[in-house]
């Protein structure tokens, strides 16, 4: 629906380069969701079919590879995270164009670069994977291709970093903006342990240890959250007719942003200290930073 309507729907003299970075971003989305949701449920089907008419596929015992179920698994899991968070740049571009003086700077590397995530998306599943005994060379693969990532998402960060810096802020109470540069900060910070972890020989003593998480949540719970809350902020007036209360925005920002980062920041500690994901406990050596992450879980939850 949403590609069709790009091609065929838009405005007489509305060309594809003329169309705003929103709508790129729901259209780089519409693109990924049409090619890698169909994996997840064919996935599926052959789960189903092994479990009710003991097809081996992925089940070793009935001959088949249980490695594969991770690459069928990943190829779409992979691109869901860019689904999650395109949305996101499409919001923090379009309230960036509405607080600027003069068009975000490079619209259209801005959304060629929404496409080269799209398309690279697709090509690093097995950066998820470097423990399952992957050739070296695979590992080399995958290793470069996730770092060539961080281009076209550092273009855009540059993009918007620049056309704000360019730009008289209207106020300093403007929520939405505050939300973006929240954004900013908090997608470059866990984009850069992405960096880090795209190395297959750093990732193999890193693999599921709470360094993941950090990483994880810094791109998604705080980048795609971050941006969540920027538009709701920008587009609530518009939404309901009710402006919200400045002030009260502000203690829910600042609370919010220090609450994330108490809770997430600490995990990189514990990750490199070696404390694994997915356990209900821990030993008594990672209390410290636990004790911090539980009291900015608790702030966030309070905001």
């Amino acid at each position: 629906n949403f590609i069709v309507t790009v091609h065929k729907l838009r405005a007489p003299g509305q060309t594809m380069t003329r169309i705003p970075l929103f709508v790129w971003a729901t259209y780089a989305t519409a693109i990924i969701q049409v090619l890698a949701t169909p994996v997840l449920g064919i996935t599926l089907l052959l789960l189903i079919a092994e479990k009710t008419l003991g097809v081996g596929i992925f089940d070793p015992s009935l001959g088949g590879d249980p490695v594969l179920f991770q690459h069928l698994f990943w190829f779409f899991g992979h691109p869901e995270v860019y689904v999650l968070i395109l949305p996101a740049f499409g919001i923090v571009s379009n309230i960036v164009n509405a607080n600027s003086v003069r068009p975000i700077f490079g619209t259209l590397g801005m959304a060629g670069a929404m496409l080269s995530i799209g398309f690279l998306g697709f090509i690093v599943w097995a950066h998820h994977m470097y423990t399952v005994g992957l050739d070296v060379d695979s590992r080399s693969f995958f290793s470069a291709a996730t770092m060539v990532i961080a281009v076209p998402t550092g273009i855009k960060i540059f993009s918007w970093v620049f056309t704000i810096w360019a730009s008289p802020v209207a106020s300093k109470t403007n929520v939405p903006l505050l939300y973006v540069s929240g954004f900013i900060f908090l997608f470059t910070i866990g984009g850069l342990s992405g960096v880090l972890l795209a190395n297959a020989s750093i990732d193999i003593p890193l693999h599921d240890t709470y360094y993941v998480v950090a990483h994880f949540h810094y791109t998604l719970s705080m980048g795609a959250i971050f941006g969540v809350f920027a538009g709701f902020y920008f587009w609530a007036e518009k939404l309901w007719g009710v402006k919200y209360n400045e002030g009260i925005a502000l203690v829910q920002f600042w609370s919010f942003f220090v609450g994330v980062n108490l809770t997430f920041f600490p995990m990189h500690f514990m990750g490199l200290a070696g404390m694994p994901r997915r356990i209900p406990d821990y030993p008594y050596i990672y209390a410290a930073w636990n004790t911090v992450s539980t009291i900015g879980s608790t702030m966030s939850m309070c905001s």
